[in-house]
């Protein structure tokens, strides 16, 4: 099979998925007849996607594509017929499924871990109460009033925009749309258009945080999700990679997106973005005390993988919602509410594995920017995931 003939195949397997899991692509801007193509077909049948997918995979070696865009189209394919037969009613083990999806190994995290950010965290919100009384206490000061959200989501869009178009250049025409959406199992999600546009849903179910707003922005557009799509689309999509046109879930791509976006507000800020914020939000007639939020910030890194061994609870030890509801409130410090909706996510079908791209993506990427040996080196490295097809293996091999 030709190198053009195996993309498009791939593309219209991709693409397949979306009838068996509305929200299984999560974008395509490519050419929109051979999505109508797909949509009009016969359904699939997932035993017949697997098969595609292994024979799509099989030929990959006489395709004659570069080795880059030959190594993206592997692991994806075996994500996709790893979905294919999730679908189909093949039993996986879920520590399995996440290495098919995501090309990482997860194991549970240290608890001592855990404790020593709890004590980290006490420091810094030192006074009465317990800990998880005090965080509540902090998050309540810290909520956004609702009629203000609007303000400080475009007021650190612009700040942010601006701050990346002078380091990793846009075209001209690109924009976020904004919407504050409900009932969603997630608190912000970036939907790519197409031709350089993004429409940015938050969600209004959680109480947006001060503390957060920044990271959620960075996160969903710049630099993080909207701004790797641009440039992608700019780069790779102009100079004939097709591929790099479907954006689909519990693939690869999801864990080094996600890891580059929960990376987004340190790499173009860096340290000191609590001050930076600060003066943000005092624009807006907003009290916020960055450095504090900062400092808690860094307490709480600790706390990462807490909501992955509450996957490995719920799915790989098979443990009774209530009892991962408990360990989510323990360690999380979080309201029965919060750990109700971190359930929702973790419980959902579709994105039940999701939550390893946020973890296992933060450490990878993280500690593969923190090698580098200067501040230009580190931002090379941001500018090479925001514009190249790597994957977790091609990280791990720098």
């Amino acid at each position: 099979m030709q190198a053009h003939q195996l993309v498009t195949e791939y593309l219209r397997l991709g693409l397949a998925f979306d009838r068996l899991e509305e929200g299984f692509v999560d974008a395509y801007t490519g050419d929109p007849a051979l999505r109508r193509d797909v949509q009009n077909a016969p359904a699939p049948q997932p035993r017949d996607l697997a098969r595609r997918a292994a024979d799509l995979r099989s030929g990959l070696a006489e395709a004659g594509l570069a080795p880059q865009r030959t190594e993206f189209l592997d692991v994806h394919l075996r994500a996709l017929e790893t979905s294919a037969r999730k679908f189909a009613g093949d039993d996986i083990g879920f520590v399995d499924e996440v290495r098919a999806y995501f090309d990482v190994d997860i194991a549970p995290g240290d608890e001592q871990d855990y404790r020593d950010a709890h004590r980290q965290m006490d420091e810094v919100l030192a006074g009465d109460g317990s800990l998880a009384e005090r965080v509540a206490a902090h998050r309540r000061t810290d909520e956004i009033p609702p009629e203000r959200l609007s303000a400080c989501v475009e007021a650190f869009s612009g700040a942010l925009r601006e701050l990346v178009r002078d380091k990793y250049p846009l075209p001209d025409h690109e924009h976020v749309t904004y919407e504050v959406v409900g009932d969603k199992p997630w608190s912000g999600f970036n939907y790519y258009l197409g031709n350089f546009h993004s429409r940015v849903a938050i969600n209004s179910d959680l109480k947006q945080h001060m503390a957060q707003l920044p990271h959620l922005i960075a996160h969903e557009s710049y630099p993080g999700h909207h701004t790797e799509h641009c440039r992608k689309e700019a780069g790779l999509v102009a100079a004939g990679q097709a591929e790099q046109t479907l954006f689909l879930v519990n693939t690869p791509q999801c864990l080094m997106a996600e890891g580059l976006a929960d990376l987004a507000l340190r790499s173009i800020v860096g340290p000191g973005w609590g001050k930076w914020a600060q003066e943000i939000y005092a624009d807006l007639g907003l009290r916020f005390d960055g450095e504090r939020a900062e400092r808690l910030s860094t307490a709480s890194a600790g706390l990462l993988g807490v909501r992955q061994d509450a996957a490995l609870l719920l799915h790989d030890r098979h443990r009774d919602a209530d009892e991962v509801a408990e360990f989510l409130q323990r360690w999380s410090l979080v309201t029965p509410d919060r750990a109700r909706q971190s359930l929702r996510f973790l419980s959902s079908p579709l994105w039940r594995a999701y939550i390893s791209t946020y973890v296992e993506g933060y450490r990878l990427l993280g500690g593969w920017l923190d090698r580098a040996p200067d501040a230009d080196d580190r931002a090379d490295r941001f500018r090479r995931l925001l514009d190249e097809p790597l994957t977790p293996g091609a990280v791990r091999a720098m």
